[in-house]
């Protein structure tokens, strides 16, 4: 797995004084995320489902970059808990400015042999975790003059995915999602989405085991590379910013020119 930030600095007053809660950020994408967040100035709240050790290893590395972090673990799937997220976030720094709804898990079967609770599980991971969340954070960035929220989708979103049926929905569920709030919420808050291909993260590291098939997938790219963690970070952070002001309801692909769409 590849974590290495890529070579590009952000500016550190580019989301000063601003309050960001990324949801999964104890790891990958999140962690990631969190990070930039952070270099760019940024106050971050970390959420976590389990492994709380390596969540507040990423509140210590935001810390180092001179802004104020802190973990706070729930399972955003679950209203009462992506409620208690907000509330500390509010709680600990008194505003709600950008949140990254990263939270999800991969994982399917064959239709014939897809449990209800594998269905369920994808679902409420990935699709009902982002309206939990947008309910529990939509109050509080109202008081503010601006808001950016970003969902975190897939290419299996846009395509379809063999096998991952369940999976393919809550994503294809999530651009949906982005796009009736982007509507819903403007003109405050911008609601965007990225789009990634594959990304080497722990969750796809068991199906490269396989080398000779993560060779066919890298060679069905047409950048001939799978993304970094931070590759995603960085596109985060574009359509969080004020760089992307007069963008909301887009759907950024971010996969290598893998799946090419308008």
């Amino acid at each position: 797995m590849n974590d290495t930030p890529v070579e590009i600095k952000l500016p550190s007053n580019l989301f000063a004084g601003k309050t960001a809660i990324v949801t999964g950020a104890s790891r990958g994408v999140g962690r990631a995320t969190a990070m930039r967040l952070a270099e760019a100035g940024a106050n971050v709240v970390v959420n976590y489902l389990k492994e709380s050790e390596k969540a507040n290893n990423v509140v210590a590395l935001c810390k180092e970059k001179g802004v104020d972090a802190i973990a706070v673990q729930g399972d955003v799937s679950q209203w009462h808990d992506a409620r208690s997220l907000a509330h500390a976030a509010v709680d600990k720094f008194g505003r709600i400015d950008l949140v990254v709804l990263n939270a999800g898990i991969w994982e399917g079967s064959p239709i014939e042999d897809m449990t209800e609770e594998v269905w369920n599980k994808v679902m409420n991971t990935n699709l009902k975790a982002a309206w939990a969340m947008t309910k529990a954070c939509v109050p509080a960035m109202k008081k503010q003059d601006s808001g950016s929220i970003v969902l975190v989708s897939s290419t299996a979103g846009q395509r379809g995915e063999a096998n991952f049926s369940n999976y393919a929905a809550s994503k294809g569920g999530q651009i949906s999602f982005t796009k009736a709030l982007a509507c819903e919420l403007a003109p405050k808050i911008r609601v965007n989405c990225v789009a990634p291909g594959w990304i080497e993260t722990a969750m796809v590291r068991p199906v490269f085991e396989d080398a000779a098939y993560k060779q066919s997938v890298i060679n069905s790219i047409p950048l001939r590379r799978m993304a970094r963690t931070d590759d995603i970070a960085l596109s985060i952070c574009f359509l969080l910013s004020d760089w992307s002001r007069h963008t909301t309801g887009e759907i950024l692909n971010v996969n290598g020119g893998a799946v090419l769409c308008g």
